[in-house]
């Protein structure tokens, strides 16, 4: 009894003497660099916040903050890297709108979009554009679809493959409009700008970031955009919404998460560092003109948002008939 006694003594005092040792590791945390794993290639939408925001956190946090491009298998290779990374802090990512979507589209992730991340922040959107080919007649959404069926073996919509915002948003575009369309897909959207602007395909519903150029060169006419607000990027494109689309509201967005187990005081700093970076005017200047529209707020503002995320694009994919791989 007495020795049972002196076992449970020693293993109370044991976890007593670590807790300070814990508490004193996140408060001297980062006491290294951090990692931030993007699941796409260089020069995107996330690539570029990442990096931008890694430089004012390198700056703010005292340590090198290197981001590690990881692309591949629909974002999936990266994400789930930063899924299996160790929950310390030092290894975190950000993600885009196919971190949402994949759950519907793959039957083996290996990770869950909510149970393997600690939501940091919400970081950005990236509204989309309905990007037509210029010869058409069409100026206006409406005429868009009008044109649409009356010549259904000319719309020919691109998108940027399997799983991505641009697919999500055609076929919610094919379901709100009635429309018929083939859609036709490409590995990104560089790739299927040529198609596009040769006549090829007639519409793409891309990101304004990516598209934009092409847009004010007169390469391409812009009809509408896909989220609720109209841009600032083009502030004279009407929103599909009001257009009569009513409801219909789909972008690319994301944030920055941790691996599940990440202690809550050290996302509490991340988020704090985060949000404090993405309000400074040179990083709103850089990340607004290339489109990318800023966000910001609490872990569970973004784990909120990603939950309704996921119920919006479960059900497109079930009414669209979509079968994962």
């Amino acid at each position: 009894m007495q020795l049972t006694s002196l076992i449970k003594i020693l293993a109370v005092s044991a976890s007593l003497a670590a807790m300070p040792i814990a508490a004193s590791a996140e408060a001297a945390y980062p006491a290294r660099a951090i990692k931030i794993i993007v699941p796409a290639p260089p020069g995107g939408a996330i690539d570029t916040i990442a990096r931008v925001v890694g430089d004012k956190l390198a700056v703010s946090m005292g340590q090198p903050v290197i981001v590690d491009n990881r692309p591949g298998a629909s974002n999936n290779l990266g994400t789930d890297v930063l899924a299996k990374s160790a929950p310390d802090g030092y290894t975190i990512g950000i993600v885009g709108g196919s971190h949402n979507i994949n759950r519907f589209l793959f039957k083996n992730l290996g990770w869950d979009p909510e149970k393997s991340f600690e939501p940091i922040v919400y970081s950005h959107e990236v509204p989309l554009v309905f990007a037509i080919y210029p010869q058409l007649p069409a100026r206006t959404l409406p005429e868009l679809v009008a044109w649409m069926k009356a010549h259904p073996d000319e719309a020919k919509v691109a998108t940027s493959g399997r799983g991505s915002a641009q697919e999500m948003a055609a076929e919610m575009f094919r379901m709100a409009s009635g429309a018929p369309m083939l859609l036709v897909p490409y590995k990104g959207s560089s790739a299927a700008h040529p198609d596009l602007l040769a006549g090829r395909t007639a519409l793409f519903i891309d990101t304004i970031s990516a598209i934009q150029p092409q847009v004010k060169a007169g390469n391409v006419r812009a009809v509408a955009v896909s989220t609720r607000k109209r841009t600032s990027s083009l502030p004279e494109v009407p929103t599909a919404d009001e257009q009569g689309l009513k409801g219909y509201d789909a972008n690319t967005n994301g944030g920055f998460l941790a691996p599940a187990g990440t202690p809550k005081a050290v996302v509490a700093k991340l988020n704090a560092e985060i949000n404090a970076a993405l309000k400074l005017p040179d990083v709103r200047a850089k990340l607004e003109a290339a489109g990318i529209e800023i966000q910001g707020g609490t872990p569970q503002a973004y784990a909120a948002l990603i939950k309704s995320d996921l119920a919006k694009w479960g059900r497109v994919v079930k009414e669209a008939g979509i079968q994962a791989e």
